[in-house]
C-alpha cells in the first residue's frame, strides 16, 4: 500500500512537523497535490512507513532526524540547481 507524508520545517522550529499523512488513495492524493503545487517529492518507502505512524502536526522524533535531514538537504541542493 502506498504511503505518503508531508513535512514542513521553519527556522526556529525544534524539528520538522508532519503536515500531511495518508495511505492508499489518500497518499496518492497527497502526491498529486504536491505535484500540482510544485512541492518536491522524494520517494523513501521505509521513511514513509515510519512517518505514517506519527500524528498530524507532530514533530518528527529524534531517531528520524538524520533520514529527514538528508532529504531536506537533497531538496535544498536540487532546488538551488534549477535556473
Amino acid at each position: 500500500m502506498k504511503k505518503a507524508a508531508g513535512l514542513k520545517y521553519k527556522k526556529g522550529d525544534n524539528a520538522p512537523k508532519i503536515i500531511g499523512l495518508g495511505k492508499g488513495h489518500i497518499a496518492e492524493k497527497i502526491i498529486e497535490l504536491a505535484r500540482e503545487n510544485d512541492i518536491p517529492i522524494v520517494q523513501n518507502p521505509l521513511l514513509a512507513h515510519e512517518l505514517t505512524k506519527l500524528d498530524l502536526d507532530q514533530e518528527i522524533p529524534p531517531e528520524l532526524y538524520t533520514a529527514v535531514a538528508e532529504i531536506l538537504a537533497f531538496i535544498y541542493k536540487t532546488s538551488r540547481d534549477i535556473p
